[in-house]
């Protein structure tokens, strides 16, 4: 259910700057419940569809182009065999797919902040405030891969350790939810950005697992359909394996930015909540009031 207008509390600070009058409020600036921690995050990507669609379409289809040109290449230089066809294929696809989570995050978290500062802002402005950013965002990347890695290798040996691994990650992936919109909304580095994040989420840890899992569970139940699409796409077009490639690394793409575009609006989301919970940001203190 989308907030009213009635949500809206004031002029809260930020590098984003104050709302203005005409926009609607769609991130109400006060605590939450769970299930708005799960709505909002669409309704936030709803607010800004069309820059957020037209930057992220693009770079699908240019990271889509990358990947399928590097494995033909690489399959020309291995006289065409199918086990070096695969493991081009898999390891430039992996790369395409972490330039594209740090492009998608590199967006979406400024476009997502504008909404909740009711300012508009256009691409140009969502590139130039990410760049602005930029040593922050990439050094929150390669944490984010290596201790996402470092989990999965810790728990993949057996498998009744893999459901214990995916808790201890959501942990973790919780403890910083809330480290991008730091970095952007506050100019904070990556160190300082964390260890406030892990302020903030301190006491909701929980929660914030709930939260993660379950919104993995909402991209897991997208996979089946988009496999489905590609297969009848394959029946029209044919069953060559360069065309197979094509769909499987594109349809693969398209899901990395669509899960990465809902984890950081999340993570906007989250912020607020957090910010209301433990820094009263919810409650407004007009200038030069009387204590």
């Amino acid at each position: 259910m989308l907030p009213t207008a009635a949500d809206s509390v004031g002029s809260p600070s930020g590098s984003v700057g104050g709302p203005t009058s005409t926009d609607p409020v769609v991130v109400p600036i006060r605590p939450m419940r769970f299930r708005e921690l799960l709505d909002l995050p669409f309704a936030l990507i709803q607010a800004r569809i069309t820059p957020l669609a037209a930057m992220l379409g693009a770079a699908v289809a240019v990271a889509t182009a990358v990947a399928v040109a590097g494995t033909a290449a690489a399959a020309v230089l291995t006289g065409d065999s199918d086990a070096a066809a695969f493991w081009s294929a898999l390891v430039i696809g992996l790369l395409c797919a972490w330039a594209l989570r740090l492009f998608v995050r590199w967006v979406s978290v400024p476009l997502g902040l504008s909404v909740v500062y009711r300012r508009p802002l256009s691409w140009r402005g969502a590139l130039k405030t990410g760049a602005a950013h930029a040593g922050p965002l990439l050094g929150y990347q390669a944490m984010y891969t290596l201790i996402g890695v470092g989990v999965l290798l810790l728990g993949s040996p057996l498998l009744f350790t893999l459901p214990i691994a995916a808790i201890w990650l959501a942990w973790l992936r919780g403890r910083r939810a809330t480290a991008l919109p730091l970095i952007v909304d506050r100019s904070l580095g990556y160190g300082a950005a964390v260890r406030h994040a892990k302020v903030l989420a301190s006491g909701t840890e929980w929660q914030l697992v709930g939260l993660w899992l379950t919104l993995r569970g909402l991209l897991v139940a997208l996979i089946v359909p988009l496999l489905a699409l590609s297969q009848f796409i394959a029946g029209f077009s044919g069953t060559h394996r360069s065309t197979v490639t094509v769909l499987i690394i594109g349809a693969a793409l398209l899901l990395v930015a669509f899960g990465e575009l809902v984890e950081s609006s999340s993570q906007v989301v989250t912020y607020v909540d957090r910010r209301c919970r433990r820094e009263a940001w919810d409650i407004h203190v007009p200038a030069g009031g009387a204590r």
